[in-house]
């Protein structure tokens, strides 16, 4: 069974990435790299297809190759124009608040919230839910990454 504590871990690494990524950018670093490295070891791509919605993408809505995640992640390869970097905003924290997990053998469903600080320390909400599916080594990966902002009612 997935356990509770892997999830949590899973997603420890995932915001500790966004960070370095973000510092990486900050300090000249090679923040390509980087995230290059964070989603060849969190997200399933290599293994699975993978349904990717980010938050602030609305022309290319879904981002189902490495190349788009990684275009949404830093916005340097060109791939998707809409793109800014979402991974180079100068995020210095991000936590999690799961509102609830579907844990099976070898999957897990995960829904909530997360919030990224930045260099002021202020927070930004968004919502998401990941999916999980084990690797060949049985470490999580990434296979469902929706997220998306609150919805504001004026």
């Amino acid at each position: 069974m997935v356990t509770v504590a892997e999830v949590e871990e899973a997603q420890r690494a995932w915001g500790d990435g966004i960070v370095a990524i973000s510092a990486a950018h900050r300090s000249g670093e090679d923040y390509v790299g980087r995230a290059e490295n964070h989603i060849e070891t969190l997200y399933a791509y290599q293994m699975s297809p993978v349904l990717f919605k980010p938050t602030m993408a609305a022309e290319q809505q879904f981002r189902p190759t490495f190349e788009e995640a990684l275009s949404y992640f830093t916005a340097s390869n060109g791939v998707c124009p809409e793109d800014n970097g979402f991974a180079i905003n100068g995020w210095t924290n991000v936590r999690f608040e799961n509102q609830n997990m579907i844990l099976n053998e070898s999957t897990a469903l995960v829904m909530g919230n997360y919030f990224f600080s930045s260099t002021e320390g202020d927070e930004v909400k968004a919502e998401f839910t990941f999916g999980y599916m084990r690797d060949f080594n049985g470490v999580l990966r990434i296979n469902v990454h929706h997220s998306s902002l609150p919805v504001s009612i004026n």
